[in-house]
């Protein structure tokens, strides 16, 4: 069984809709249907089917951390003492409570995570690592990369037409 969702079938109406909303989520349908050049009600119509079928997952305000006062970026590795798939599952669930995680991966091969977290200064990262990786039993490693400088942020997905 496979973890990977299946396809979903789209023409080049919903790329041009997808391409406007990963610019400005905010737009009205009036406005998104006269960009992308459709009519309001087949636009509508194609917005609502994307989020049916998940390829629109969810739509957000993109903060700055930094003008929050989070301004420390770590990336996280993690490896598990114990590798069975139960333990991982558990892991993922408890990174999913944290909200300083911003992002968990499994990866392969190296260590069995990689997060990206985002705290504002040193002793919140400290409380972070006590609280969501050295207080569990399971955790074997944890090796830390602290972001200098951000040269590039994308939250864009590339939407091309696929192979046959």
């Amino acid at each position: 069984m496979s973890d990977t969702p299946p396809l979903i079938p789209f023409d080049d109406l919903d790329r041009r809709i997808l391409a406007q909303l990963q610019d400005d989520a905010s737009l009205t349908n009036q406005e998104l249907a006269e960009k992308v050049h459709a009519s309001p009600p087949t636009c509508l119509r194609r917005v609502r089917r994307l989020v049916e079928t998940g390829v629109i997952e969810k739509q957000v305000a993109i903060l700055d951390p930094a003008r929050l006062g989070s301004t420390l970026t770590a990336i996280v590795e993690i490896t598990l003492d114990i590798q069975a798939a139960e333990k991982m599952t558990e892991f993922e669930a408890r990174m999913q409570d944290e909200a300083a995680i911003l992002q968990c991966y499994r990866v392969s091969p190296g260590p069995d995570f990689v997060l990206i977290a985002q705290v504002s200064d040193m002793p919140a990262y400290h409380a972070l690592v006590h609280r969501a990786f050295t207080a569990q039993a399971n955790v074997r490693n944890v090796r830390t990369f602290f972001s200098v400088h951000r040269s590039k942020f994308e939250t864009r997905v590339a939407v091309t037409p696929r192979e046959p």
